[in-house]
């Protein structure tokens, strides 16, 4: 599948003209509806560019079940669109995007909603029927049609958010499940059942019947080690309440099961994996905007690392279009060891500077009008962090501009990392610009 637009206004040149717009990812398309030109002109004639509220509704509701649908065919990353008024987005499995097109189109052109209900019903899935009390085997192809594994890890997820313990196991071609309520989330819903609008009590109290499938055997323990076992006991202590790792993720429980979390971590702390299609004849790759995208792919993946970890705005290095030469000579340079790059330094060339003593308070010292190369930001993996890389890397960088060390030029503001390293490499100043 390959992107398109569909027009909805008859003049497509038209700023106010809306579109759809269909973007094939990975796991899924999204169809978007670009309203933003069309609100703009709503607004400057003084009329309300809001949706109706039954638009909201319809979009709303096909948007949860197919976030669920998505997840269910084994999406783990995250999902997000808008609902408007300027941009609707829609993530639909492939097979859904010509009934996602028609849809939104309806909604948009002669407010009919009822292809996006139909769709959301297309793409419910009988959760609900699959939660309920009892032991009970669902079928691949008959009950479920993603595989086992992924379906059982997918049903774990909506299990938890109903407070549940699904007590499952994949097997080859179905998956067996127990779902029951633990006494410990039946009373948190019943102590407030604010948080949990419409839920309701199947589990307590259900009695096998007597005909109930029975759950084959697979080996395992002889007997249950939990019999008659003493339930846990609970306390309330003081935890740490920073919620962000050191490589700029969050803390908290996410939704995929921490595995973008432990992906991101591991890059930070080794660096970035060298693509198998680089062929990497040294130690130090400098790259520079007019080079092969490939390099510039991936020293924007390396320039990803800082970015997250210290909460920039945007990519220190974002030369992704054409191959192009710019007037400041912007380049990077990145260090590989062990087949991950390991050490990231950006830099440019510029002419206005002034010299600093490394002093927290002292003034800014002589200007100057020399070309020097500048440091914009320098980046080590966490494994390899006081080890001299950072120096490695500025050292190569005067030399490549047939300077010396002391003469490269650092941007501002500078990091209390970068002071550290700028007083070990130059105690006796540093110019700035």
């Amino acid at each position: 599948m390959t992107e398109r637009t569909i027009y909805l206004d008859p003049d497509r040149h038209d700023p106010s003209s809306r579109r759809i717009n269909v973007r094939p990812h990975r796991w899924y398309a999204m169809v978007e509806l670009d309203r933003d030109g069309y609100v703009d002109a709503l607004t400057r004639r003084g009329s309300s560019p809001d949706l109706p509220t039954a638009y909201t509704e319809a979009v709303t509701h096909a948007q949860r079940t197919s976030f669920d649908h998505i997840r269910y065919d084994g999406y783990l990353g995250a999902l997000s669109c808008s609902s408007g008024p300027s941009w609707v987005g829609l993530p639909v499995p492939f097979a859904q995007v010509e009934s996602a097109v028609q849809a939104l189109s309806g909604a948009e052109l002669n407010r009919d909603f009822s292809g996006l209900h139909a769709l959301a019903d297309r793409l419910a899935l009988p959760i609900e029927d699959w939660l309920a009390p009892g032991e009970r085997e669902l079928v691949r192809g008959v009950n479920f049609f993603a595989p086992p594994g992924v379906f059982l890890r997918f049903l774990r997820g909506k299990a938890k958010r109903h407070g549940v313990r699904l007590n499952g196991r994949a097997t080859a071609g179905s998956v067996w499940v127990r779902p029951t309520l633990p006494f410990i989330e039946k009373h948190k819903r019943e102590l407030f059942p604010e948080q949990h609008p419409g839920w309701v009590d199947r589990w307590t109290g259900h009695v096998e019947p007597e005909d109930a499938p029975y759950r084959p055997w697979v080996g395992g323990r002889g007997q249950n080690l939990s019999h008659r076992a003493a339930p846990v006991q609970f306390q309330h202590v003081q935890t740490p309440s920073d919620s962000k790792c050191p490589c700029g993720m969050t803390l908290r429980a996410p939704e995929d099961g921490g595995n973008e979390h432990a992906a991101h971590h591991a890059t930070w702390a080794i660096g970035v994996r060298v693509p198998k299609n680089l062929d990497w004849w040294g130690d130090l790759a400098v790259v520079t905007t007019e080079s092969p995208i490939a390099w510039r792919k991936l020293t924007y993946q390396v320039g990803r690392m800082p970015q997250r970890e210290n909460g920039y705005d945007a990519n220190s290095w974002s030369h992704l279009g054409e191959p192009a030469q710019t007037p400041d000579r912007v380049r990077a340079y990145l260090l590989q060891a062990n087949g991950y790059v390991i050490g990231y330094l950006a830099t440019h060339d510029v002419r206005w500077h002034h010299h600093w003593d490394l002093l927290d308070d002292s003034e800014n010292g002589d200007q100057d009008d020399t070309l020097r190369p500048c440091i914009d930001l320098i980046w080590v993996a966490d494994s390899y962090r006081r080890k001299g890389v950072g120096a490695t890397l500025v050292q190569t960088l005067a030399n490549d501009s047939g300077c010396e060390i002391t003469d490269v030029s650092w941007s501002t503001p500078v990091s209390d990392a970068g002071l550290r390293l700028a007083r070990r490499i130059s105690p006796g100043g540093i110019w700035i610009s």
